[in-house]
């Protein structure tokens, strides 16, 4: 099986460890993404992970709760390490080796960020959970996805949503929202398409690394997309 993408980053969303809930951790999405990622290390491709922490607290909303804007930030950093260590116990009850690294120092539970010592372990077949965030505020887990993906030179950022795709309008609101198979950063950045934030799409615009929005819970999409057939909207730099 030929295999198109060797180093892939998958953003996940706080949210999407939900499940049915309004907040927290549906014990059975940890199972499903934990057996999705068990695939792909199964075939051998080399797994990054950055995940957010929408599910317990939202930095941007920390405002409304008369939180200052930077503490805010903070607070949601430490959510997206408790979403990490969650993922990390259910790949490690599935038999996945993982490392746990956070941005923000915390050595009884995770490893401090350094590059080389990450790559190394991509490279040894490790699932490598990238929490906390860049360790500073005003940025997202988009960003720091972005950001994280053309450090560690992964071959694709793989955004896993709700929706198949991105569209020209929320599909679960306009039923007449128009899917996109293809974008260019360009247009997307134009367009001012929220799936990501501009900063995440510029840093990969600047480094050549393409970006596929896909429905996450069709549970093949992964391993479709990792052998090159087309899922969901690929955005990429022009040609």
């Amino acid at each position: 099986m030929a295999i198109k993408y060797k180093r892939i980053l998958l953003k996940l969303s706080g949210e999407s460890l939900m499940g049915n809930q309004k907040y927290g951790i549906e014990a059975s999405m940890l199972f499903y993404y934990a057996q999705q990622i068990k695939e792909l290390v199964e075939m051998n491709i080399e797994v990054a992970v950055v995940i957010g922490g929408g599910n317990i607290f939202r930095g941007l909303q920390a405002a409304q709760s008369g939180i200052d804007r930077v503490q805010g930030d903070y607070m949601g950093m430490l959510a997206t390490v408790i979403n990490g260590m969650a993922l990390q116990s259910a790949l490690e009850s599935a038999g996945v080796f993982t490392r746990l690294i956070s941005a923000i120092k915390m050595d009884q539970i995770a490893e401090p960020y350094i590059r080389r010592r990450a790559v190394r372990h991509l490279e040894k077949g490790r699932v490598v959970l990238f929490s906390g965030g860049t360790g500073n505020p005003y940025f997202t887990t988009d960003s720091a996805a972005a950001l994280r993906a053309n450090e560690v030179g992964a071959d694709v950022i793989l955004k896993g949503t709700r929706v198949d795709g991105i569209y020209n309008a929320d599909p679960e609101k306009d039923s007449s929202a128009v899917k996109f198979d293809h974008l260019t950063f360009n247009q997307a950045i134009s367009m001012g398409l929220g799936v990501m934030d501009m900063t995440a799409f510029t840093i990969c615009q600047e480094n050549n690394v393409p970006i596929i929005v896909f429905d996450i819970n069709n549970k093949d999409n992964l391993k479709r997309i990792v052998i090159g057939e087309k899922v969901g909207t690929l955005v990429e730099a022009a040609e």
